[in-house]
C-alpha cells in the first residue's frame, strides 16, 4: 500500500479553492435574488393599477343611472380585469407568499365593493360625496398592499 503525504501547503491550497468556490456560489445566488426581486416589482404596479381603476369604476356604477351605466361599467371592468390578468400571467416571477396576500387584498376589496354598491344603490342613490368616498374605500386595499409590497421588495 502506497502512502500519500499531504503537506500543509496542499491543505491550504484546498481550503482556498473551497473558499473561492463558496464565494462564487454565494455571489451567483445574490445575483439570482436581485434579479428575482427586481422582476417581482410587477405586483406593485398591478396593485396600483387596480387601485386606480376603482376610482373610475365605482363612481361610474354609482352615478351613471340606468342600464347604459351598468353595461358600460361592467364592460369596462371586464376589459380592465382581463388586461390585469393577462399582465399577471405573463410575469416570470411571483413574490413569495403572493397567493395568500393576493387573496387577502381581493377579499378586503370584495367586501368594500359589495358594501359600496349595496349602500350606493339603495341608501345613497345619486350622492356624489358617497360615490367619491366609496371609490376611495374600494381603492384602499390595493393601495395599502402596493405600499407594503414596495417596501418589502
Amino acid at each position: 500500500m502506497k502512502m500519500t503525504w499531504i503537506t500543509r501547503d496542499d491543505r491550504e491550497g484546498h481550503v482556498m479553492q473551497e473558499r473561492t468556490e463558496a464565494v462564487a456560489a454565494l455571489s451567483g445566488i445574490a445575483r439570482i435574488e436581485a434579479t428575482a426581486r427586481g422582476k417581482s416589482r410587477w405586483y406593485v404596479r398591478y396593485l396600483w393599477m387596480f387601485a386606480a381603476w376603482q376610482l373610475v369604476l365605482v363612481p361610474t356604477l354609482l352615478l351613471w343611472r340606468g342600464p347604459a351605466g351598468v353595461m358600460a361599467g361592467t364592460a369596462a371592468n371586464g376589459v380592465v380585469v382581463l388586461g390585469l390578468s393577462l399582465f399577471a400571467t405573463r410575469q416570470p416571477v411571483t413574490p413569495r407568499g403572493y397567493g395568500g396576500r393576493h387573496a387577502k387584498v381581493f377579499g378586503a376589496w370584495g367586501v368594500a365593493y359589495a358594501a359600496a354598491l349595496v349602500l350606493g344603490l339603495t341608501l345613497f342613490t345619486g350622492s356624489v360625496v358617497f360615490a367619491v368616498v366609496a371609490a376611495l374605500v374600494c381603492a384602499l386595499p390595493g393601495a395599502v398592499a402596493a405600499v407594503r409590497e414596495a417596501r418589502a421588495a
